[in-house]
């Protein structure tokens, strides 16, 4: 029998996505519009609404639909807010803050990615995003600032960088710590370089490139 994608995307937002405190309406009212099934690959199609992170390849997962809707409800996008994705990996993430601002950056360092989210992004009709291939922490300097910032990868510690790509009042979120006990954070700059710090919950996600705690040796 084949399976019901749009019951199959309504029961993941209501038994797994809503039940985790995820109760902002334009939040719920993306997930169930955006076909999640589109963005996953041709093997995880009938999974893509498990919860459960789904391989993408290079080491890298698509995070779990509870913490995709933690992820946009924490931000509290509005139409007139510019985003900046770190971290493209399928572009579903970047479909839906697309939805709930005016423009989004996305950034990958893996070419293939940033490839075919660009086609996937374009037959969901989504044009409000501009995908660049680039590495985060020691390759990428944005031409401006931005009212929320999205780490899709773990960091040990916030490079001082990364806040300094905010505008005053904005919202970043990031998964820190070390890894399989880490903790979603939300940075909001208060102005003249105050930010102030809220933990949401913790998560297990792969580090990006060049932002894993550094290896020490025992002997």
């Amino acid at each position: 029998m084949a399976m019901n994608f749009e019951q199959a995307r309504q029961n993941m937002v209501e038994n797994q996505v809503r039940p985790w405190e995820v109760l902002d309406f334009d939040v719920l009212e993306t997930l169930k519009g955006i076909r999640r099934e589109d963005f996953v690959a041709a093997a995880h199609r009938n999974v893509a609404f498990a919860d459960l992170t789904l391989p993408l390849g290079h080491g890298e997962v698509m995070m779990k639909p509870v913490v995709e809707g933690r992820v946009l409800q924490a931000l509290e996008l509005k139409k007139t807010d510019t985003v900046l994705e770190v971290g493209t990996g399928s572009g579903f993430l970047t479909a839906c803050l697309a939805r709930l601002s005016a423009h989004v950056t996305s950034i990958d360092m893996h070419a293939d990615f940033v490839e075919a989210a660009r086609q996937r992004l374009a037959a969901t009709s989504v044009t409000n995003v501009t995908l660049e291939t680039a590495e985060a922490v020691n390759g990428f300097n944005p031409t401006g600032v931005f009212d929320a910032i999205v780490m899709t990868g773990a960091v040990h510690t916030v490079p001082e960088k990364f806040v300094r790509w905010l505008k005053p009042g904005g919202r970043m979120f990031v998964v820190r710590g070390d890894s399989p006990a880490q903790t979603a954070v939300l940075l909001t700059h208060e102005g003249e370089g105050r930010y102030r710090e809220e933990s949401l919950f913790e998560t297990d996600l792969p580090y990006l490139a060049h932002a894993a705690p550094v290896k020490r040796f025992v002997l």
